[in-house]
């Protein structure tokens, strides 16, 4: 166990219940600098590396965040698995606003750069873009103990994540293509951040947070809207910030018990497939590849190369 060590990328909700005594590194990478200093503590024995995604303050918008310095730093500071969470839209009536969703399969609409590796050819299989073994740890964490009163929260065992562009939100129609295409939720974070993961090496899974129906369910039927004049705009963000608040903190409780599960159990994580990703996705010849290259990018793939 003694090599496990957990990535919690989320947002400044993550930060708090985590705060108190860390050590900050301040890391710099080929990339840049990430979102903000990773806090290394640790939480059920295990060391836990903290990054808010969206910087301080969260002063970075979703197209902005510096998701390959991110996920290189993390690399760098010997993160074997990451926990994330993110905000999203639900797509789906079932999946309600506070619920979580332990996400199973994306649709990348973004337009970010999406890999490390800009001077090879170098394809990860991204079949299933979340760790099953995280993601059923995670799942496992959420059933009662024997015994125990059942969770206060809903925890989906799956979903659709759409990932697309931002920072506007979807227009009434594409919400709706959205639902058709299969999709059930929308957010902007979760690539190529799951992506770059799988590229580095280490094992990936969301906790996705319901805020909202996105724009595809109107918040009031015209009926409804008769009867009762429409909320005002500055209360319905209230009542989705205080929606995201909720979330956060049942994602926290989640992935606290996750974390202890992990502890008790480190050999489940020895079938996470993310750690040989690599293996066989080098497909250009390594002797032609510029050996500066191969260093600037060691962390990564450097024991590919003998």
């Amino acid at each position: 166990m003694s090599d496990v060590k957990i990535g919690l990328i989320g947002g400044s909700g993550m930060a708090a219940h985590l705060a108190g005594e860390g050590t900050r590194h301040e890391v710099d990478t080929p990339f840049g600098k990430p979102s903000d200093a990773v806090v290394e503590t640790t939480l059920a024995g295990l060391p836990i590396f903290l990054l808010q995604r969206h910087g301080p303050g969260h002063l970075l918008n979703p197209s902005q965040v510096p998701y390959r310095a991110n996920i290189f730093a993390l690399k760098q500071l010997g993160v074997t698995h990451i926990l994330a969470t993110g905000a999203v839209g639900s797509l789906r009536l079932e999946m309600k606003p506070r619920d979580l969703v332990i996400a199973d399969q994306i649709i990348d609409k973004t337009r970010r750069p999406g890999t490390f590796f800009d001077h090879a050819a170098v394809h990860v299989e991204f079949a299933e873009p979340f760790c099953p073994v995280l993601r059923q740890i995670l799942l496992d964490a959420a059933k009662p103990a024997q015994g125990a009163p059942a969770a206060a929260f809903a925890v989906h065992d799956h979903g659709c994540y759409v990932a697309m562009e931002g920072p506007a939100f979807s227009t009434r129609s594409e919400s709706l293509m959205h639902r058709l295409w299969g999709g059930d939720l929308i957010g902007m974070t979760a690539m190529p951040e799951a992506k770059l993961a799988k590229e580095a090496e280490i094992s990936y899974a969301l906790v996705a947070l319901v805020t909202d129906y996105d724009s595809w369910k109107p918040h009031q039927t015209k009926k409804e809207a008769e009867a009762n004049p429409p909320a005002a705009p500055e209360a319905l963000l209230a009542e989705i910030i205080g929606n995201l608040k909720v979330a956060s903190d049942n994602a926290f409780t989640l992935i606290k018990k996750t974390i202890e599960l992990i502890a008790s159990q480190p050999v489940r994580l020895e079938a996470c497939k993310a750690k040989d990703a690599l293996k066989l996705a080098i497909w250009s010849d390594k002797s032609k590849i510029d050996p500066a290259e191969v260093q600037r990018l060691a962390p990564l793939w450097l024991k590919y190369f003998g």
